[in-house]
């Protein structure tokens, strides 16, 4: 059976590294400085159980072993797209230790869904203020395994077309495929796994998109994350990123700016790294462009003590009203002309392209049954295709590609 996990991470709670372990590492991991904890390893399907035969059919299905563990160690799997159910209000809290899922470190789980919880409210109350019309509606949502999520989607606002950020905690085992999927390194983490063998997993995670009606503001994406697997395996990932229709150089200034000052407070190089990572991740392949101009995205963010990595993704969190901002209210009422406006609209269409195609957030959900609203709320309403479409020459749309094609430094 499939499992249901919305990423937020492009997506998280899961979109998306090189500070990891080539494999899953099994028994204790440490957690803390002078801190670890134990859980039950991964068995292979090749190991031996020591149950015996059943006799007949209907003790066979009682006792037959689940792929990849022993029947009484397998987590719980994950149910499918449809099994999400609507609830009116969100519980005071999503992280339950009986849930399923690995042991692990409970405090940061909590921790860091109380930090994404804040993080929603904020943002959401700080773009209803700059539409000045629109308003967020909040869905709350279970998963009858363990977890469930909030997503605030506005739709029909002044300023903006739609806007979502969608917290989610889930909980389950999930299948090697679907580890490949959610990270940059999850292929070299599956190996030496048995056929057939799932991975539990906790994930936690606040994502967005925001969309404006205008041609001269930007697209808008953010994700942080925290991921727990099997064997005491954890990290961090994220980022925020911009996707404009033309260029500003002072608004590059400014957004890339500040997520360098937020980078800076806690490591000299994250910001050369994770901007050039962001650089690559946004890549949309077949097109040999980049879907905007970046920002700055991290993965697998496991090489120093978790509490330094948690203070980095609640700043660089409370950085996105700072970072996107004075961009929307400068350019909000800017006038602009159907052409423009087309030309938004196929940008748009390569937003399109990129997070169906490339973005692990997404793919990773539609594999596994996550909520598709959720999963799909990163989605334009509108956008475009225009066959062997043709920038003219020295057009301002003509520089936008020339960036999205090279990228440049900002600061």
């Amino acid at each position: 059976m499939k499992i249901a996990i919305f990423l937020l991470f492009g997506g998280y709670v899961i979109s998306t590294s090189d500070a990891f372990t080539a494999a899953i590492p099994r028994g204790t991991f440490p957690m803390q400085q002078g801190q670890t904890f134990q859980n039950s390893r991964v068995l292979s399907t090749t190991e031996e159980t020591e149950t015996t035969a059943p006799e007949t059919t209907a003790d066979a299905e009682k006792e037959a072993p689940v792929e990849g563990k022993k029947a009484k160690d397998a987590p719980p799997e994950m149910l499918g797209w449809d099994t999400h159910k609507p609830i009116d209000e969100a519980p005071s809290t999503l992280v339950r230790d009986s849930d399923g899922g690995p042991d692990g470190n409970y405090p940061m789980r909590s921790k860091f869904e109380k930090m994404i919880r804040d993080a929603q409210i904020k943002i959401t109350k700080a773009i209803e203020e700059i539409d000045g019309e629109g308003k967020f509606k909040e869905d709350c949502w279970t998963r009858e395994n363990g977890g469930g999520g909030m997503s605030r989607v506005m739709t029909g606002g002044k300023v903006f077309e739609k806007a979502g950020v969608n917290l989610s905690v889930v909980y389950g085992s999930m299948p090697q495929e679907a580890l490949q999927a959610a990270t940059e390194r999850g292929v070299d983490r599956a190996k030496g796994m048995a056929p057939g063998e799932r991975v539990p997993f906790f994930a936690c995670g606040l994502s967005s998109v925001m969309h404006p009606r205008n041609p001269f503001c930007p697209t808008m994406h953010f994700n942080y994350r925290y991921f727990e697997t099997d064997g005491g395996v954890w990290w961090f990932g994220g980022g925020t990123d911009i996707t404009p229709s033309y260029i500003d150089e002072d608004d590059m200034k400014h957004f890339h700016g500040s997520y360098k000052e937020v980078c800076d407070r806690h490591d000299p190089k994250y910001y050369e790294e994770f901007k050039a990572w962001a650089d690559r991740y946004f890549l949309i392949k077949h097109r040999g462009e980049t879907r905007g101009f970046g920002g700055i995205f991290f993965d697998d963010q496991n090489d120093r003590d978790p509490e330094k990595l948690f203070e980095f993704a609640k700043d660089a969190l409370d950085n996105v009203v700072t970072a996107y901002g004075p961009i929307i209210e400068k350019h909000k009422n800017d006038e602009f002309t159907e052409k423009q406006k087309q030309w938004q609209l196929m940008r748009r269409g390569r937003y399109v392209e990129f997070n169906l195609v490339y973005d692990r957030g997404t793919v990773f959900g539609l594999k596994t049954g996550g909520r598709i609203e959720s999963i799909l709320m990163s989605l334009p309403e509108t956008a475009r295709w225009e066959y062997d479409h043709q920038v003219d020459p020295g057009s301002p749309e003509a520089e936008f590609l020339e960036v999205c094609k090279n990228p440049r430094d900002w600061v």
